[in-house]
């Protein structure tokens, strides 16, 4: 195997599929960022949460708006789902490993708060409930997904939005995702700031 051949593959790809991503996205990135700048502004709060190794996109989105993200500003409110380690692995053993966001949603979430979900995958049942929880809470959905996340999509209401990458490919998704990540909280940081 040439290694330098297989990364340079892996560069390629990664930046084909961004090239892929960006007209069909630009619109529903934007969207989203004016609804969390609403949420926000209006005194509400983002939760966050993801499957498997989708957790670090909740934990940066989370980080990035809690400190800062480019511009210095204040705190903005975000709570991980993923976060809890005890509070996952008790409702895991003690409830349904699937209710493991759908339970922290109904305790914390509340009428205009935004739920933002990650799911590279197509097996997302967890995903799927804290989807439910959430519109039972009576709070907008952002679902960040890929190409074959249809569950996920019929589990959406019309006031939802929906970022898919056009990607089977777990790890060009993820990617995706990051940079997603990066545009909503620069637009954020816009729309608060005016810079």
């Amino acid at each position: 195997m040439d290694l330098i051949n297989h990364i340079n593959q892996n560069f390629h790809d990664s930046i084909h599929t961004k090239q892929m991503s960006v007209d069909m996205l630009a619109e529903n990135i934007a969207n989203a960022s004016q609804a969390i700048t609403h949420t926000l502004l209006a005194g509400n709060k983002i939760l966050a949460c993801a499957n498997g190794s989708d957790g670090i996109h909740p934990q940066n989105l989370c980080c990035r708006l809690l400190n800062i993200s480019e511009q210095l500003r204040p705190g903005l409110p975000a709570v991980n789902l993923n976060a809890d380690a005890n509070t996952l692995t008790a409702i895991a053993t003690q409830q349904n490993p699937h209710s493991i966001f759908a339970r922290q949603i109904s305790a914390l979430g509340l009428h205009g708060d935004i739920l933002v979900v990650f799911s590279s995958e197509e097996n997302a049942d967890a995903v799927e409930q804290a989807i439910q929880a959430a519109h039972d809470r009576e709070m907008r959905v952002l679902a960040l997904t890929g190409h074959s996340a249809n569950a996920i999509a019929a589990n959406l209401n019309p006031a939802d939005i929906e970022i898919r990458v056009p990607s089977d490919h777990n790890t060009r998704i993820s990617e995706v995702h990051q940079l997603v990540i990066h545009c909503l909280c620069d637009l954020i940081d816009q729309q608060l700031l005016g810079q």
